[in-house]
């Protein structure tokens, strides 16, 4: 089985490298690391709502660059900073999945950068097996 990873040796915030792949393709499964509001290096203004449409939008160009869609999504991950962001989120992610709604997991979170948002996700074509 080959193993393709997508963004790996790139660099974050202040231009630190980061030790991990932004993607890792292997028979047919994408699992895409967290991804954060962040465009340019800096986490984007504004609230949960703001910083949920980033974080979505930054793990689908993620999905797109090695070949899946949302409709290949069978799991995301979600961390929160802060719980009662939890129904603001869930209007947010429904917008993005709609009526094809992966498999999820929701935790609140300390997080490691500034932002009140990380989403991940597992995805799953039988045809790149």
């Amino acid at each position: 089985m080959t193993i393709k990873r997508y963004g790996a040796g790139e660099t974050g915030a202040g231009g630190q490298p980061l030790p991990f792949a932004r993607a890792t393709e292997a028979g047919g499964w994408l699992y895409v690391s967290g991804q954060v509001p962040m465009e340019n290096g800096e986490i984007v203004a504004g609230g949960i709502v703001a910083q949920s449409r980033k974080a979505i939008e930054n793990l689908i160009a993620i999905l797109n660059e090695a070949g899946y869609s949302l409709e290949d999504v069978v799991r995301v991950g979600v961390w929160l900073d802060d719980p009662r962001d939890f129904w603001s989120f869930n209007g947010v992610y429904a917008e993005y999945f709609g009526e094809n709604a992966p498999a999820r997991a929701c935790v609140q979170s300390s997080m490691m950068v500034d932002c009140k948002v990380e989403v991940d996700c597992v995805a799953y074509r039988a045809d790149r097996t």
